[in-house]
């Protein structure tokens, strides 16, 4: 159906006034009725191909040259007229983030509607009723409803599956998916890739399904195709890829996402595979990489012989829904609801659970950024549930908390050193802006970056080296506790391997206690001693990882694992 032969893609860089090549000769096919995977690290190339296939680049700054072969018609060739009829109509596109994609002013069901009357001359009844019949088919709660909903109303799984019926609105014979469940719940993701698989069976469609993350293409895609650096490193059937990896970017990927059969001292990464002298297979380098049953046994009874660091005792963070003409109480959602636990010092606490579970609101419950409704919560043995003012401000320099989109929260005017000795400042650390200079060096140098990074802004820098940014902020006021809340779950799985290890190596060499926040099962059985699973507001179950994992004891946290992608062995 789609033949890529030769693409090669340029852009203009107006800076250095030259021709970047972010797309290198690279060539594929896709067939009617299967789904290409093609995966990658950001910058790999993997969404510029996409955009290519649908001709969305500027023509201004772009060269495009090869050919892209749609039922043998040159896409590249047709004119800007000819090509709106096949864009959106026979080739259609789920973008990568559905709240920046669905207009904010409009409801979901205008916007699918506007699609349909675009591509297919129908009138506005009859566009709507196929609009609500597409609804149902990618299986929306109450279609009738939605259709006059705003995309703001939704949550990220619903308004994904509006994308997707937007998309399917001109019954297309090609659909490509860039990167459709990144930083969804597992449970929802697990949701969205079998609804993909419906539509294509019901559809005898062809699909392009682009990602980072080897264990999602694993979960849907039938061929895959590897990009490195603008070039097609790899590409074969599913089995092929997963079980005899032949390229060490393609070995790398493949081992960095933490594994379910190992509980590895340090995730291997990209980089290790890249180096001419490694040549091992995947699943000798995880065994010999973990840690023995010795070795953890050690640390539990070293751990849990001290004095708990933090004590949570019942508590509930309860927020009133306010209706009605004069503003009365009509319900109360129970965010937290009688939560307890200890957490000891040295300690990586897991919290995990779906969206709406509660985890968030109790990682900033304890902080004091949202006030508990009841119940007590004492740090190293005292009640901190109604500190004040002052106290209140000593005690944010022992707790500290890492968000998770580091881009939104640092300030884009201020460079990153002095962002970083804001908080030196606020709090009077050092007796001089030289010292405070110089410590945040040293912070910068800590997790993995360089000191000229100072000055620098936020803009400046990857996904990757803003979230090293905010670690080194957590880090600047020497705390005992981290909070870090679903701190890596956008990011690629390669750089998301770096900044696990980055969170472990700090803890081993700063005497650290984290609570580590995520939807993310394996990412959390990966990093915690123990773990808390989380479920509308109340502690569903809490053990050791392994047990969680092997034995769990809810029907809920069986959904959870369950919906963990990756049923190849990811080990290689």
């Amino acid at each position: 159906m789609l033949n890529v032969i030769d693409l090669n893609i340029q852009f203009f860089n107006q800076e250095e006034h030259s021709w970047h090549t972010a797309v290198n000769q690279i060539s594929f096919n896709a067939e009617k009725g299967k789904i290409l995977g093609i995966v990658g690290e950001s910058g790999s190339g993997k969404s510029v191909t996409s955009f290519a296939v649908m001709r969305l680049h500027d023509p201004a700054t772009t060269r495009i040259s090869g050919d892209i072969l749609f039922n043998g018609t040159s896409l590249l060739a047709l004119s800007d007229q000819q090509m709106n009829t096949y864009r959106g109509n026979r080739i259609a596109m789920i973008f990568q983030e559905p709240m920046t994609s669905l207009n904010p002013v409009f409801t979901c069901g205008d916007q699918v509607r506007e699609a349909i009357m675009l591509h297919q001359k129908i009138h506005k009844q009859a566009a709507k009723e196929k609009t609500i019949e597409l609804f149902k088919e990618v299986q929306l709660p109450r279609p009738e409803t939605i259709f006059d909903t705003f995309p703001h109303q939704l949550s990220g799984g619903q308004k994904q599956r509006v994308m997707i019926a937007m998309a399917l609105s001109c019954n297309p014979e090609l659909l490509i998916a860039d990167e459709p469940t990144t930083a969804l719940d597992v449970t929802v993701q697990k949701t969205i890739l079998q609804l993909l698989l419906k539509i294509r069976e019901e559809r005898n469609m062809g699909m392009i399904f682009i990602s980072h993350d080897l264990a999602v293409i694993s979960e849907i895609a039938d061929d895959v195709a590897v990009m490195y650096k603008g070039v097609i490193v790899e590409q074969g059937p599913l089995a092929q890829i997963f079980q005899q990896p032949r390229h060490p970017y393609t070995k790398g990927l493949l081992a960095c996402r933490p594994s379910p059969l190992y509980r590895l001292k340090k995730l291997p990464v990209v980089a290790d595979f890249l180096k001419p002298e490694t040549d091992e297979p995947v699943a000798h380098l995880l065994a010999v990489n973990s840690y023995t049953q010795q070795e953890i046994d050690d640390r539990r009874t070293l751990l849990y012989q001290a004095s708990p660091l933090l004590e949570i005792k019942n508590i509930c963070t309860w927020f009133p829904v306010r209706q009605g003409l004069f503003g009365k109480s009509a319900e109360t959602i129970k965010a937290v609801n009688d939560v307890s636990f200890n957490l000891y010092p040295g300690e990586t606490l897991g919290l995990v659970g779906e969206s709406g579970c509660g985890k968030t609101t109790l990682g900033r419950t304890i902080l004091r950024l949202i006030e508990p409704t009841s119940g007590t919560i004492s740090f190293e043995g005292q009640d901190i549930t109604r500190l004040k003012n002052n106290d209140l401000r000593k005690l944010r320099r022992d707790i500290q908390l890492i968000f998770q989109d580091p881009y939104s929260s640092l300030n884009p005017q201020l460079t990153v050193g002095n962002a970083l000795m804001e908080p030196l400042q606020v709090h009077q650390v050092f007796d001089s802006q030289t010292q405070r200079k110089a410590h945040v060096q040293h912070l910068l140098e800590l997790v993995d970056l360089k000191a000229e990074h100072f000055n620098r802004y936020p803009h400046e820098f990857s996904g990757g080296q803003r979230q090293r940014i905010v670690i080194a902020r957590a880090l600047a006021l020497q705390p005992k506790l981290i909070i870090c809340d679903e701190s890596v779950s956008a990011l690629d799985v390669s750089v998301q391997a770096q900044v696990l290890n980055l969170l472990r190596r700090l803890q081993q060499e700063m005497g650290l206690t984290y609570i580590f926040i995520s939807h993310d099962l394996a990412v959390v059985k990966h990093l915690s001693d123990r773990m808390i699973v989380m479920n509308k507001g109340r502690i569903e179950e809490e053990n050791f990882p392994e047990i969680i994992y092997e034995q769990p004891q809810s029907d809920y946290t069986k959904r959870l694992i369950a919906a963990i992608p990756g049923k190849l062995n990811l080990a290689g």
